[in-house]
């Protein structure tokens, strides 16, 4: 059965073998089993039960949360040769009708319904009446409490097995911890599942996190690494939304803004526009993004801190989806705790409010983190690197530095805390060391400290970084609610010597600072042997061609396509369909027009064809 699976990869996907996790994914449904399978975005997921739904008889229903999502996939697997059919709201009355004919008819392969529609009475006896292959949720994780995204609709969806005990369910989501994990399993009813866990690492996408300063500087700097080329760009509120981007489109950008306060239309607009590489920039809240199957994103700047690791890891994984290079730049403020803090004090659940409140404060540690952000990810998630430098984030790249001592000033710190007694938060703990009498440390009788002005000479912005830094590292611990800061276990090793810190200085000033290389366009790794020129030629083809289709430019080809393409130039359809990412059905509609112009910008700029085929 796997073999079938393999042959359906490549004759509609265009790829020659699996993924990580994939063929034990596929062998599961083979194996008529329930499943849960975790793998990062661009991992392949829905690869994970499409392939096997093409093979398998029957049909499979896909359950899925956004309408945007199921219309991508349903168009990406038309332009494969694949039958596939939604049924959301977004549908005139004849074209709900003429996929319920397709379903009648058993021709169709996969069903895409929304998790509000699949429980329908109707829709449930329509089902009733076809054999079913499988049943994928995606996006499972929005049914745990405990996830990053719950979704009251999902809740229902245990009675999927009640309905169909026969028919295996698979569960497919991008990040989900061991709670989430069990949550999911328990409230789809799942039987003995197997679970599969991908790597949480992306070793294509480099890292970094910068205090926010001038935010529009900042922002720019990002994108003219990656000019012309897909970004998004997330802020905290719809204001900052709108502002930033009124900045960016004054400078010429080609930005549009995407959150819940604007109209129904003009969001779909905009995000149509965006997939379709009609603007190139979208600035948005957490409200764009999920279901968004767009894999040619370069980077994705975080204007403001996110309100969850969980939240940061699917954001930032919206980049990079084709495998190669991409930046993810985090930028932000102490400030920002404190509006997420007031926005989650809406929830009106106090276990909800409270999951929350604790997301957010591991967040912040992250922000404040000194060891490698690759390492830090995927920790959170239960796994660790197994090499010590992931050579892709901040960090290891050598962006910040560490301080020449940093046990001393970490001692002078934590002595500081502990002498102060009680409770008193970051800000006044870095008045105190650098002398400086503020009221309230003057009123605490704090001047008369033995470490008052310890370490004057430094400045008080600094000092407040190395006392976070201090916390993320577990030396200090911090209340929630007031900031206060206490000693911990670690924080007394410390002071006692036995263990030493690690405290970073600050990055140079802007003029000055280090753009780790991996990130300068192009990277060597990703475009070596590809002719830019040509790649650039196919990219205006491409885009002629996904505009007359009226579907994204990526459903055509996908950016690593085109630079396999380019690099190795096949001359005929035999080399063509050696190229990862084209299928037979592609070949087809595609081939000859490809073919023809490798040939013409070959002859006219005298480079050779057919590059490494003749060990394929």
């Amino acid at each position: 059965m796997i073999e079938q699976f393999a042959r359906a990869l490549k004759q509609y996907w265009g790829y020659d073998s699996f993924l990580p996790m994939q063929r034990r994914a596929m062998e599961c449904i083979a194996q008529g089993r329930d499943s849960m399978v975790i793998l990062p975005t661009g991992g392949g997921k829905s690869v994970c039960f499409q392939a096997p739904a093409v093979a398998l008889p029957g049909m499979a229903v896909v359950i899925s949360p956004l309408i945007s999502l199921m219309k991508d996939q349903v168009d990406a697997l038309a332009e494969c040769g694949v039958s596939a059919g939604r049924l959301d709201s977004s549908l005139a009355f004849e074209e709900r009708r003429a996929v319920i004919g397709r379903v009648r008819a058993g021709t169709l392969k996969l069903l895409y319904v929304s998790p509000e529609r699949v429980l329908g009475e109707w829709l449930i006896e329509l089902l009733g009446q076809v054999n079913l292959s499988l049943i994928a949720v995606d996006e499972a994780h929005c049914i745990s409490m405990w996830g990053h995204d719950f979704r009251p609709e999902y809740a229902e969806l245990g009675r999927l097995k009640e309905t169909f005990p026969k028919v295996p369910i698979h569960a497919f989501t991008a990040t989900a911890t061991d709670r989430v994990r069990r949550d999911i399993a328990e409230r789809l009813s799942l039987r003995e599942p197997e679970l599969l866990v991908g790597s949480f690492d992306r070793p294509n996408l480099v890292y970094s996190v910068q205090r926010r300063g001038n935010r529009l500087e900042q922002v720019r700097a990002v994108i003219e690494r990656y000019r012309g080329e897909s970004g998004i760009i997330y802020c905290i509120r719809r204001a900052d939304v709108d502002t930033l981007c009124g900045e960016l489109r004054g400078a010429g950008y080609r930005a549009l803004p995407y959150h819940a306060g604007m109209e129904d239309e003009e969001r779909r607009r905009n995000q149509d526009a965006f997939i379709r590489d009609e603007a190139t920039i979208i600035v948005a809240t957490v409200a764009f993004g999920m279901g968004i199957d767009k894999s040619n994103v370069r980077y994705v700047v975080h204007a403001g801190m996110p309100k969850s690791i969980e939240h940061y890891q699917q954001e930032s994984g919206r980049a990079g989806r084709d495998g190669l290079e991409a930046e993810c730049v985090l930028l932000w403020s102490g400030a920002d705790f404190g509006v997420w803090k007031h926005l989650l004090g809406n929830i009106e659940d106090p276990l909800a409010r409270k999951i929350a409140t604790g997301k957010l404060g591991e967040m912040y540690d992250y922000c404040n983190g000194v060891g490698c952000r690759h390492q830090a990810l995927v920790a959170y998630f239960g796994q660790s690197l197994r090499r010590a430098n992931c050579a892709a984030c901040d960090i290891c790249l050598g962006g910040l530095e560490p301080i020449a001592e940093p046990l001393d000033v970490a001692r002078k710190i934590l002595c500081s805390v502990a002498r102060q007694g009680g409770a008193y938060d970051v800000a006044h703990t870095a008045a105190v060391v650098t002398g400086t009498p503020k009221p309230a440390v003057v009123e605490a009788g704090h001047d008369a400290l033995s470490t008052f002005g310890l370490l004057e000479a430094h400045p008080r912005p600094l000092v407040r970084e190395w006392i976070e830094q201090l916390a993320a590292q577990g030396c200090l611990s911090k209340d929630l609610e007031s900031g206060g800061l206490t000693l911990t276990p670690a924080g007394w090793r410390v002071i006692r010597a036995e263990e030493t810190p690690r405290l970073l200085a600050p990055a140079p000033p802007r003029e000055e600072a280090k753009v780790p290389a991996k990130v300068a366009r192009p990277t060597e790794e990703g475009w070596a042997g590809v002719d830019e020129g040509l790649y650039e030629v196919l990219r205006r083809l491409r885009k002629g061609l996904a505009e007359e289709r009226k579907v994204p430019a990526y459903v055509i080809f996908g950016d690593a396509t085109l630079r396999e393409l380019a690099r190795r130039r096949p001359s005929d359809r035999e080399n063509l369909l050696a190229v990862s990412g084209i299928g037979e059905r592609k070949a087809g509609q595609y081939g000859e027009i490809f073919l023809a112009v490798i040939r013409q910008h070959c002859i006219e700029h005298g480079l050779a064809l057919d590059m490494d085929f003749a060990a394929v």
